[in-house]
């Protein structure tokens, strides 16, 4: 028996005709231009920012003109990290952190945003009369030239408002980015893979009463399409209670626990319907008079006559645009036990944002087909509910998960959510953004927390980056990774310095290794022996600041001149006594203006034979600003009134 039933092919129900200039050109003439957007990193956002990023889109959403639609696509992917270890510049402990990683698995987030611009009859299309169920395709309606150049020159508009809030960013799709080439994939094909990587291999898709696959994939559909499913209250932002105290707060976007916080692969479409604002107040007008009309026959009828009036009265009292919304959240996974799961986190998420979590079946294959790029005017008109502007922002995911810095130089640390590794860089591109003025890092916590081990994790890195690191240390937290250091490279750098009654802590500030004293180290040496000889107390006077100058000056005019002289405090101490004494007596210096053996009888302690005569006369050939790794432990001399000071200059230098 010959089969008589007529069937048709999805690519005969295809609704795009072409991609030009940038733009999507649908089969019934709309027009959308399509952005990728780059939004704010979770948990980087305060309130007050939060609701500059919502005034942001609202006033670029009032530049578009009527029958325009606002569609902002999120992909949320799982994905598993793929560490590069084969690189030759890792070393040991960064390869095993990236090794720590592997195939750890985290969503990525891609975001787009359509603007499309369609007509007063195609808003008004219902779910039994689209793309998939019309046997032939031709627009009532089409776009004139002056229609569509001053809807390009809106999005221009919104492109600009957007990006100068200085929190979102889009960049407007080329024709390769929407249609892609042999090699890679452009928007489409990744929405109709239900992915986000460069595969070119569509699969098949398969249309069920109740049920609808991409492949392997099982999907499943949440709407929030009617008023009595949304949430009583909304707002631009909400508070994380997970990272929240008392004293301080953690607020994320008020759509987050649908975006970043539900871990499973999930689209996020929000669509926003810019229709004649004043043709809805008028309907309203008429549907208030036919409920007032009709109260006394029910309750029901009385009560909406109340919310609309309420509605209308909010329009023209606060000047609102009259708008119609929609929001899905599309799931999906390849194992049908797995998708109960995933409706439930689907579901929950959406209670949690205090909404009324409806699984939609019916609508699944025509909110699909609705959500592909460039089609948003076949969206049903019956799926979506009146509001305003401002309302319907809310509903938009905000935050975007952890990213790498561009910066070159930072540290590797891991996304607060999911603990997937990430570049980072806290030092010089916050300098740049403005985000912060200086540098300087606090890092404060409890015994145990963790301080030592984050701190041991930057400094690493950032030796292995070039930078100079000098450690100051009670503890001994930085044993481990200074010994590594030195034995690294062969005892050239990581230099630890600490007290032992046996291996006493020894330095050496006359010592340079290519014999150039600049004004700097001149200024660390002169500031080293007044602190020797004079108390906190006690300031110098002019005379003996310059007496005390000229000799430091001399005594490295002697020590360039003449290599046979060892540079260290004994050498410095047997030229005051022995060559500038003579000096002071030629210049007639008073004793009152610069008592040189008062300045010797104070320092002979720290003189060959001395109690602390191995303090500043170290054999050991150290010039400390040319090593980029140093260990200060002053565990054992933090009390010591003699000890402590002078070290703490060393490092000052």
């Amino acid at each position: 028996m010959r089969n008589v039933m007529k069937a048709a092919t999805l690519e005969s129900k295809f609704p795009l005709l072409s991609v030009e200039e940038g733009c999507i050109i649908s089969k019934d003439a709309d027009i959308t231009v399509a952005y990728h957007v780059e939004l704010p990193e979770l948990f980087t956002l305060t309130q007050a920012e939060y609701e500059a990023v919502h005034s942001a889109w609202a006033k670029a959403v009032k530049v578009l003109p009527a029958y325009s639609i606002v569609h902002k696509q999120d992909f949320f992917i799982e994905e598993s990290y793929k560490p590069d270890i084969c690189r030759d510049d890792l070393s040991f402990l960064s390869r095993s952190f990236e090794r720590h990683f592997n195939e750890r698995p985290y969503l990525r987030h891609d975001c787009y945003l359509f603007l499309t611009k369609t007509t007063k009859e195609r808003s008004r299309t219902m779910s039994n009369f689209n793309a998939l169920t019309r046997g032939f395709i031709i627009p009532k309606e089409m776009q004139d030239r002056e229609t569509a150049t001053r809807f390009l020159e809106a999005c221009s508009q919104f492109e600009r408002i957007i990006n100068d809030s200085g929190f979102v960013r889009i960049s407007r799709l080329s024709d390769i980015d929407i249609t892609g080439t042999d090699k890679c994939a452009g928007i489409i094909e990744k929405y109709f893979s239900l992915s986000q990587e460069d595969t070119t291999c569509l699969q098949d898709i398969t249309l069920e009463p109740g049920e609808m696959r991409i492949g392997d994939n099982f999907l499943c559909l949440h709407t929030l399409s009617d008023p009595e499913d949304l949430p009583s209250s909304v707002a631009t932002d909400s508070r994380y209670e997970r990272l929240s105290t008392d004293r301080s707060d953690c607020r994320l976007s008020f759509a987050a626990p649908i975006g970043v916080l539900l871990t499973c692969n999930h689209i996020v479409n929000q669509y926003l319907f810019i229709d004649d604002s004043a043709e809805n107040l008028r309907k309203f007008e008429q549907t208030a008079r036919n409920m007032h009309s009709l109260s006394r026959y029910s309750r029901s009828n009385q009560i909406n006559r109340e919310w609309i009036e309420e509605y209308l009265n909010e329009a023209h009292s606060k000047g609102l645009t009259s708008i119609r919304a929609h929001c899905n959240v599309m799931a999906w996974s390849d194992d049908s036990e797995k998708l109960k799961r995933v409706k439930n986190d689907v579901g929950s998420q959406l209670a949690f944002m205090e909404a009324k979590p409806r699984h939609n079946t019916v609508d699944l294959p025509t909110l699909f087909w609705a959500a592909i790029p460039g089609n948003a005017g076949d969206f049903p008109a019956e799926e979506s509910f009146y509001t305003f502007i401002e309302q319907a922002l809310c509903l938009f995911v905000e935050e975007t998960s952890g990213k790498d810095s561009l910066s070159p130089f930072g540290i590797r640390m891991v996304d607060r959510l999911t603990g997937k590794p990430i570049h980072l860089d806290i030092s010089d591109l916050p300098m740049k953004t403005g985000v912060i003025t200086n540098r300087n890092k606090f890092i404060l916590g409890p015994s145990g927390s963790g301080k030592s081990f984050f701190t041991n994790h930057m400094v690493r890195q950032y030796y292995e980056q070039g930078t100079h690191v000098l450690l100051v240390d009670t503890g001994n937290s930085y044993q481990g990774l200074c010994n590594l250091i030195n034995a690294r490279t062969h005892g050239e750098d990581g230099i630890y310095f600490t007290y032992e009654e046996d291996n006493p802590i020894a330095f050496n500030p006359f010592f340079v290794e290519d014999g150039v004293f600049d004004i700097e180290k001149k200024e660390s040496i002169k500031t080293l022996i007044l602190t020797l000889w004079k108390r906190d107390d006690e300031p110098p006077t002019r005379a003996e600041e310059v007496a005390l100058s000229n000799a430091v000056n001399l005594f490295l005019e002697k020590i360039r001149a003449d290599r046979s002289v060892v540079p260290s405090f004994n050498t410095f101490y047997e030229f005051i006594r022995d060559e500038y004494l003579e000096i002071l007596k030629l210049k007639r210096t008073r004793e009152k203006d610069f008592d040189v053996f008062n300045f010797l009888n104070v320092l002979e302690p720290y003189y060959r034979g001395g109690e602390y005569d191995f303090l500043l006369n170290s054999d050991r050939q150290l010039d400390l600003l040319n090593k980029r790794f140093i260990v200060f432990e002053l565990d054992n001399i933090k009390d010591n009134k003699v000890l402590f000071p002078i070290v703490t200059i060393i490092i000052m230098e």
